[in-house]
């Protein structure tokens, strides 16, 4: 521990790090950028940042706030004590819906703060595509503003007062002030008094290049809003600080105003043959006076449609389009918004703008605007290799009128360096997010990086746009400050900094005094990767460190309340314990000079412990980053190096307990319900004591189906069904229920008894045991596979293991791949049988008419999806079936058993699993398709919840 850690942690609450791993996951943001921090502090209040503060002002070491840590211009990264806001400052204060006003602390994240806002009819109006996890503070350090701005404006327009931190460590309020009252101020002999009577006599002798020197485009997010402190009546140092970066104070409490959520929305979605083509219609849309007109081109459609989080957007659209023009339109009423849809489509049709507009469903809506939002994550996906869309001229922003000229000249100066882009952003106020494809290790491309930056710098200029429109000057702008405001208005801008940090302490290096925008960009100091031997195939990123090096830091894991990635993170608020965490401690490891030695440090195990092994990162990371391997791989490392221990030893071999303990049933219940029993599994194995045991079942699945009569050779051909590992011996019912349907709808059933698919194994590191097991299965599949034979099961996580890790164990096998293509959920085979009449529901089932509230398994979610499970269960006559948005379930197989995860365990499934399930009444029924799953509602609920198959065989059988 240094002294500097020693006297942060005496002087603040809320926890101080400064381990190489800590340092590493602050090293660096959303941006280009990387440059290792000196330590993180978590504050937990005000009194804890202004300690932080000043402790490192008596070392003259510099400070740098942080909220999610997604800015794209390399605002929050730098050689400075990091202090992390997001954390544990994360409360709405108060809120005063007739005021219209909420007071936050700087870590609350805009959706929470607008579903808060929204039981009262309002909302924070600047709507960041980042809302899932952009914090309010980040915001006012940004100036940030989003889709809605030509009617909401910026974030400096919301901001009415705040609590700031100066460089001294000293407190004030900021706010307007009228002339006297900033008189008052002046007097005191304190920074602040200072400030109060500096500031206004650098305005004064500044007034012509204040006047002159900003761009004309209102959109603009860069320097000091000098240009707005010399606006209007009352003299504002809240809204002054706003966009500052960080480089002023630190705020550590705001009011901000909220406007009236829109009773209703209308979407009209243009379709166009290309970019220039949508762009061209531009101007027709902000005739009929929308609140949105957002841009996405083919590059992004494209992306999306690879990705089982957008599969919606298929069936929306017309056509294959070049791009797509959103036009948003609010209204008191329904008719009133869609009136705005039916304007500018009649308008487009009469000027010959586009082939199709679409009048978006209320459904449709949220798929479109889902994938808008994922943009930037789509876009990155396209990366191949170290050649990734890199963030430094994305935030350029011109009168919307110049938009088609000014976009035809980018696309002259992208062309002359030989870049290709993609193309989204928003058209209504003229900004574009352009991110050309570059590999950064290459010193030719920093060279061109360069030159491109300056060639877009003057074209702005040109057009009298903004450099920085929303996402602010970072360290990939602000080196052109100078020369974007001109001499004396730069100068102006030093004095402002020098007058609220005179020690430059305050994330230097942003705004002014900046360094080289090619200074620190972090693909160009990456070390060169010693290749590692892994046991699972990383041959589609090159190797495990670039599949680790896929995450490029836009945070989608730091999402807290919807979807399932990632849960641990949910629950702790640590960023090691999101994906983004855990893969840049992989890229610090996997670039060390020994990976594989590295790859056995415990610091790095603790990391990675929290992970469930989920992959819902595999689907909603838009990059598609699968911890979930890389942690079993990382895994099988460790053990390689400190042994395997025997809980890792018995969950592996779970087909054989599973197996034994059905044999010895019911004695083998009995046993595992001793208080004695439960206490020695503890001590032993840790399986918690607290944790509710399976089951076993005497009678599996396995044993019926031999001692059933004999069925008739089915019409529909042959079934292979998977009777895997959990269900068979613990919940046979299951595997019974779908074997008689689809015997029933003519299916003739194939039954694989007696084999593993690995699934156990693979989550506990355990990979040579589950190689083998995925080589036997393959074997046994091929022949049937290579016929055309559905393989089908009722278990996500084991059925979707043979298109997942058994193709990364046999990249090169012909068989996988092909046992692969034909294996899916029994949901989807049900599915089609009962539209094709082989299967009916009995219309007076005990379930007709009932509620049916559905929670998916994650691994289905991630891998296959749940529409077809929505679907079926939907067959059921006039059910209504509702899908949960309640996260994982946080058993995650063997994780919720083990005694060190259980609370946490427990606090996952309780954050929105339970309670959803708990709000429901009685005769709600409950549907899983996980078997751990079931077990941890049962648990957490004392609720049964059926497998969908069981429900079906209810619904048709009666």
């Amino acid at each position: 521990m240094s002294e500097l850690g020693a006297a942060l942690r005496a002087a603040v609450g809320g926890g101080v790090r400064e381990d190489e791993y800590t340092r590493r996951l602050f090293s660096s943001d959303a941006s280009m950028y990387s440059i290792e921090p000196l330590g993180v502090v978590f504050p937990r209040d005000a009194a804890d940042v202004a300690a932080a503060v000043r402790v490192c002002a008596e070392r003259s070491i510099p400070v740098l706030p942080r909220g999610a840590g997604t800015s794209l211009a390399g605002q929050t990264v730098g050689r400075a004590v990091i202090i992390d806001t997001s954390r544990h400052m994360d409360g709405i204060v108060a809120l005063d819906p007739e005021a219209r006003t909420a007071r936050v602390q700087p870590g609350v994240v805009q959706d929470d703060l607008n579903r808060a806002a929204a039981r009262h009819q309002l909302l924070f109006g600047p709507d960041t595509s980042t809302s899932d996890r952009a914090t309010i503070g980040g915001m006012i350090g940004n100036n940030s503003a989003g889709s809605g701005s030509v009617l909401y404006g910026m974030t400096i327009d919301h901001v009415q007062a705040m609590d700031v931190v100066l460089s001294d460590a000293s407190t004030t309020a900021f706010g307007p002030l009228t002339n006297a009252e900033v008189a008052q101020r002046a007097r005191l002999d304190t920074r602040e008094g200072r400030i109060y009577a500096r500031l206004p006599a650098i305005m004064d002798e500044h007034r012509a290049a204040i006047d002159s020197g900003f761009p004309r485009h209102w959109r603009r997010a860069g320097g000091y809003r000098l240009d707005r402190l010399s606006a209007g009546s009352s003299f504002d140092l809240a809204r002054f600080v706003v966009g500052s970066e960080g480089t002023l104070v630190i705020v550590t409490e705001a009011t901000v105003g909220l406007v009236p959520l829109p009773r209703a929305k209308a979407i009209a979605v243009g379709h166009f043959t290309s970019t220039a083509a949508a762009i061209a219609a531009t101007e027709d849309a902000l005739s009929v006076l929308p609140s949105a007109v957002e841009l996405i081109d083919r590059t992004i459609l494209n992306l999306s449609r690879q990705k089982i989080e957008y599969s919606q957007l298929s069936s929306i659209l017309e056509g294959d389009p070049g791009a797509l023009l959103f036009v948003t339109f609010n209204g008191e009423t329904r008719a009133e918004a869609s009136a705005g849809v039916e304007r500018i489509a009649e308008l487009w049709k009469r000027h010959g703008h586009g082939y199709s507009t679409l009048r978006a469903t209320p459904e449709q809506q949220v798929a479109l605007l889902k994938v808008r939002a994922a943009g930037l994550g789509l876009l990155m996906a396209a990366s191949e290799g170290m050649r990734r869309p890199v963030a430094f001229i994305e935030d350029t922003s011109v009168d919307p009128a110049q938009l088609p000229e000014y976009t035809e000249r980018f696309s002259a100066v992208l062309a002359k360096h030989g870049l290709v882009a993609g193309f989204y952003g928003h058209c209504s106020v003229g900004c574009l997010h352009i991110r050309p494809f570059m590999d950064l290790t290459q010193p030719a491309q920093l060279a061109t990086l360069r030159a491109v930056a300056e060639e877009i710098r003057d074209l702005v200029e040109e057009f009298g746009g903004a450099n920085s429109s929303e996402h602010g000057d970072g360290l990939a702008r602000s080196e052109f400050n100078r020369k974007i405001f001109g001499d004396e208005l730069y100068e102006a801008m030093r004095e402002v900094k020098r007058l609220f940090d005179p020690d430059g302490l305050m994330n230097p290096g942003k705004i002014v005094d900046a360094p080289a925008m090619t200074d620190d960009i972090r693909d160009a100091n990456l070390p060169k990767a010693r290749q590692l031997k892994t046991r699972l195939s990383f041959v589609a990123t090159g190797d495990m460190r670039g599949a680790a090096d896929r995450c490029m830091n836009i945070g989608v894991c730091r999402k807290g309340s919807t979807g399932v990635m990632c849960p641990s993170y949910m629950a702790t608020r640590e960023e090691e314990h999101s994906t983004r965490g855990r893969a840049n401690a992989l890229v610090h490891a996997l670039s060390q000079p020994d990976p594989r030695a590295a790859l056995g440090d415990e610091r790095l195990h603790d990391i990675l412990d929290l992970c469930l092994e989920c992959k819902a990162c595999k689907s909603e990371c838009p990059l598609g980053v699968d911890m979930a391997s890389m942690k079993s791989e990382f895994l099988f490392q460790y053990q390689g190096i400190h042994g395997v221990p025997l809980r890792a030893r018995f969950f592996a071999v779970a087909r054989s307990v599973n197996r034994i303990g059905a044999a010895m049933a019911p004695v083998s219940n009995v046993l595992a319900g001793l208080p004695g029993a439960r206490v020695l599994m503890e001590r032993t194995l840790g399986i918690s004591r607290r944790r509710q045991l399976p089951r076993f079942h005497r009678q599996t699945l396995t044993r019926w189906f031999r001692g059933r009569e004999r069925v008739p050779a089915g019409s529909l051909g042959r079934v292979v069904m998977l009777a895997d590992s959990f269900t068979t011996f613990t919940d046979p019912g299951v595997g019974i229920a779908a074997v008689e349907l689809l015997e029933m709808a003519g299916w003739r059933v194939e039954l694989i008894g007696d084999l593993c698919c690995g699934r156990a194994a693979i989550s506990k590191g355990r990979l040579d045991e589950a190689a083998r097991r995925a080589a036997a299965m393959t074997a046994r599949l091929a022949a049937a596979a290579r016929a055309g034979v559905p393989i089908v099961g009722v278990e996500p996580s084991c059925i979707l293991t043979l298109t997942e890790e058994h193709l990364a164990f046999q990249p090169n096998s012909e068989n996988a791949k092909i046992v692969a293509g034909n294996v899916s959920l029994v949901d989807d085979l049900l599915l089609q049988s009962i539209d094709a009449g082989h299967l009916r529901m009995n219309p007076d089932s005990p379930l007709a008419g009932r509620r049916i509230l559905f929670h998916g398994h994650c691994h289905q979610k991630a891998l296959a999806g749940t529409a077809s499970t929505v679907q079926l269960l939907s067959r059921i006559p006039r059910a209504t079936v509702v899908e949960l948005d309640a996260g994982c379930c946080g058993m995650a197989g063997s994780f919720g058993f083990e005694a060190e995860h259980f609370d946490l365990s427990m606090q996952i499934g309780g954050m929105r699993l339970f309670p959803a399930i708990k709000g429901e009444n009685d005769d709600t029924v409950i549907a899983a398709t996980g078997v751990s799953c079931r077990q941890q509602i049962a648990q957490g609920t004392a609720r049964n919840a059926r497998h969908p198959v069981e429900l079906i065989r209810r619904a048709v059988f009666g």
